[in-house]
């Protein structure tokens, strides 16, 4: 199953796009908190499920850094990518990419891709508010659909 198919089917079963919803409805807890220069993170200690957003992040942000982190929640479970990252010497490139290939499949719908083909991705980008390079992600998922 593919990343789009798994987000349709959440969306389908939970009723709802929006992340924060999500997660409660996952059972997995959302911390709002002081993490100075880091956006989030997705944990889980002793078998709880956790994601970790920085509190000072404007409410778009905090959006987004909630359906990146449920990405990994929901595809990388018992990943730490934070461990990954200062611990060992694997890349963990893939799995942020999935991450955020989760997280625009979530928060942009392909209906607002469809109904602005027209517009350019620097266009696009600024229509809802996320960055070129996701708003490229996206558009590479839709083409793959």
């Amino acid at each position: 199953m593919n990343i789009a198919e798994i987000v349709s089917r959440l969306i389908k079963k939970c009723k709802t796009s929006n992340p924060f919803e999500l997660a409660n409805a996952l059972g997995i807890k959302i911390l709002l908190e002081e993490l100075g220069n880091i956006k989030g993170y997705y944990n889980k200690p002793l078998r709880m499920k956790q994601i970790h957003i920085n509190c000072n992040l404007d409410r778009q942000a905090q959006l987004f850094t909630c359906a990146h982190e449920l990405g990994h929640a929901i595809l990388h479970p018992n990943a730490s990518t934070p461990f990954l990252r200062s611990s060992t010497l694997l890349s963990v490139d893939k799995m942020e990419i999935e991450a955020n290939e989760f997280a625009t499949i979530l928060l942009i719908p392909n209906e607002v891709i469809l109904e602005n083909r027209n517009l350019t991705v620097e266009q696009l980008s600024r229509l809802v508010g996320y960055e070129q390079s996701l708003i490229e992600l996206r558009l590479k998922s839709c083409r793959e659909m």
